[in-house]
């Protein structure tokens, strides 16, 4: 059996909680430009923001994977600090990413914590496994059809 460990290491153990997934069939790009916008936010304001995405009236801004990528209307008023309103609206690793978050939730509240006042210290994606297959083609060819997966993992702390 593999063992899972979390790629930060807390001293506080009494005041975080921590969730994690393994092998979610999502975009490691999409995570990761995700969760950089979250990391350092509260908890309740992060789980909003990811259900407006999901609505599609918040789009997430692109700062690192961002080449070939649409600008959006509203990035420049609500996110000051990124300078280029360039982002995109995914929907389904909000999703994903949201289960994460309430699983975090349901920790810190069988930690007796408070749940207002829990602030993510440490998000991050990891590449999980790729499932490779063949599709046969015509003339006798194969094309290899990938399926990639993220590893996530989520710290808070009360604050």
């Amino acid at each position: 059996m593999p063992v899972w460990r979390y790629s930060l290491k807390v001293e506080d153990e009494e005041r975080t909680a921590k969730a994690m997934r393994w092998d979610v069939p999502i975009s490691p790009k999409e995570s990761y430009e995700i969760f950089k916008v979250i990391r350092g936010m509260k908890l309740k304001e992060a789980e909003k923001l990811l259900e407006a995405v999901m609505n599609m009236e918040v789009p997430i801004p692109f700062v690192r994977y961002k080449l070939g990528v649409s600008h959006k209307r509203g990035l420049s008023e609500r996110f000051g600090k990124w300078r280029s309103p360039i982002g995109r609206y995914p929907v389904k690793a909000a999703r994903e990413i949201l289960k994460l978050l309430k699983n975090v939730e349901n920790n810190a509240e069988n930690k007796n914590l408070d749940v207002e006042r829990l602030v993510i210290i440490h998000a991050a994606s990891h590449k999980g496994r790729y499932l490779k297959r063949w599709m046969p083609r015509a003339f006798g060819r194969a094309t290899p059809k990938v399926r990639t997966s993220v590893n996530l993992e989520v710290i808070v702390r009360e604050v």
